[in-house]
This record gives C-alpha cells, sequence and structure tokens, in this order.
C-alpha cells in the first residue's frame, strides 16, 4: 500500500479492556504479515525509570509491535500522575499539542503498513480546555473501533459513544466487547441488544481477564479475530 492505515481505540469508558484490545490486534495484523506500528500519543499515570517517564500501556504496545521506532515516538505525552491528562498537563505546564502528535503517527506511518493508537478514557476524555480525544482521530484521520465493557450501564455508554462518534463525523470500524465485570449477568442478552443497537455484531468478546494488564499476551488468539477489520 502507498500510505499505512490506521486505527483509533476508544472505549466506553476507562478501564475498560482497551489496551488488551489494542495489543491484540497489532499481534493478529503482525500474524498477518503486516508491518504493524503501534501508539499512545496520550498516557496518565506512569512510572520514573531510568530512561525517563515510562507508561505500561505504551509499553505493552511497544512489545508487541514488529516496527521498532523510539519510546517517545509511540508516547508523545507521558504524565506520572494517574489523573486526567488534561489536569497532568496543567500541573506539568506543558500544552498538549495535536500537531506533534500527528508529526509522530505520520512517521509511524512511514515506517508500518497498520498504525494501531490507543487513546485514554472515552471519546470525550479532556485533553486540554478546548480539545478531547475525540479530536485525535479526526486529526489523524482514521477510523474509530469502540471496545465497549460490558458491565451494567454498558447499552447506554455503548450507543451514546457511537453516536458521539459518528456525530463528530469519524469514520465507525466496528465495536468489540469486553467482559470486565465477572459478576455481569445476561451477558448474551446485552450482547444481542448491542448488536442490533449498534447496527454490527461485536468483532470480538474478550472474556474477563483480571490478570490482562499484566499479562497482555493472554489476548492474541481472541485478537486473530479482528484482523478481517477493513481500515
Amino acid at each position: 500500500m502507498s500510505a499505512a492505515a490506521g486505527i483509533f481505540v476508544t472505549g466506553t469508558d476507562t478501564g475498560v479492556g482497551k489496551t488488551l484490545v489494542s495489543v491484540s490486534l497489532v499481534k493478529a495484523l503482525a500474524l498477518h504479515g503486516r508491518r504493524v506500528a503501534a501508539m499512545k500519543p496520550i498516557a496518565s499515570g506512569s512510572d520514573r525509570t531510568a530512561q525517563g517517564l515510562r507508561n505500561a500501556d505504551a509499553l505493552a504496545l511497544a512489545e508487541a509491535s514488529n516496527v521498532q521506532v523510539p519510546y517517545q515516538t509511540i508516547n508523545p505525552y507521558c504524565f506520572e500522575p494517574p489523573i486526567s491528562p488534561h489536569i497532568a498537563a496543567e500541573e506539568a505546564g506543558i500544552q498538549i499539542d495535536l500537531s506533534v502528535i500527528k508529526t509522530q503517527f505520520e512517521s509511524l506511518c512511514s515506517a508500518a503498513d497498520v498504525v494501531v493508537v490507543e487513546g485514554a478514557g472515552g471519546w470525550y476524555a479532556p485533553i486540554s480546555p478546548t480539545a478531547s480525544m475525540a479530536d485525535l482521530p479526526i486529526a489523524l484521520g482514521v477510523p474509530v473501533l469502540i471496545v465497549v465493557g460490558l458491565r451494567l450501564g454498558c447499552l447506554n455508554h455503548a450507543l451514546l459513544t457511537k453516536r458521539a462518534v459518528e456525530a463528530d463525523g469519524a469514520k465507525l470500524a466496528g465495536w468489540v466487547g469486553s467482559c470486565v465485570d465477572p459478576a455481569f449477568e445476561r451477558v448474551s442478552e446485552n450482547l444481542s441488544h448491542l448488536q442490533n443497537a449498534l447496527g454490527s455484531e461485536a468483532l470480538a468478546v474478550f472474556p474477563h481477564r483480571p490478570e490482562a494488564h499484566a499479562n497482555v499476551h493472554d489476548g492474541e488468539r481472541l485478537g486473530r479475530q479482528l484482523s478481517l477489520i477493513s481500515f
């Protein structure tokens, strides 16, 4: 292909499994012979290391990718406290600049066939007083994959997210279910309603994995299904 394809992974909320899904998608595409790069443009909740601040989600994406680039290209905005990015940026005296993110994204595109971009929080998670995560896929020109956290309230959250994505003019690539609550009842009935409400079947449904953040490789098998996404 003449230019890399890309996809932006958002969620119905924070903590719904975006990293597990993103890592699985990166691995699935790599298994199908693609050069796959990954990006976590903005991350809060990071550790101090000898190399500087490092975010666990960004490191998991880097490990899954078969395109090697500097950490700063994958995660240009990295903040230590686990708080909303716009607050973390303000406290650090940093202005999050979409053009910087776009430049790093284009750098990844030049080295890869596909770039998987993981957002932080939900669709409208603020990144500055005037911008939100919703502005990223618009600026990058990539379609959106919604991770629906399967728990009480997910029907409302999923439909609101889909409508917001479409209202903002972004292309919806599809959705996946993520079983974040092992006590959630009537999962199949909820998935059936989501299929009707969202207008398509789930591309995959990830089971509950309390250890997933520390053992993201377990998602690889399910991630292979995501390689069928049409970018």
